[in-house]
């Protein structure tokens, strides 16, 4: 679930380590890693689709 007390931008990555008992600022640094990695358009294409579909906490 979306965390927008945590946000950045849309609150992801703080539901995802919030989800799982992990540190927002190091699921932001490896998702930001992974993106870049893998030429950054698909990092960002499932950002927004979570963005869109995870629901709001």
């Amino acid at each position: 679930m979306k965390r927008k007390d945590q946000a950045v931008i849309g609150g992801v990555c703080a539901g995802i380590a919030d989800y799982y008992g992990w540190d927002p600022t190091h699921v932001r640094l490896f998702y930001v890693l992974l993106s870049v990695l893998s030429a950054a358009f698909p990092g960002l294409l499932v950002y927004v689709l979570l963005w869109l579909f995870m629901p709001e906490r």
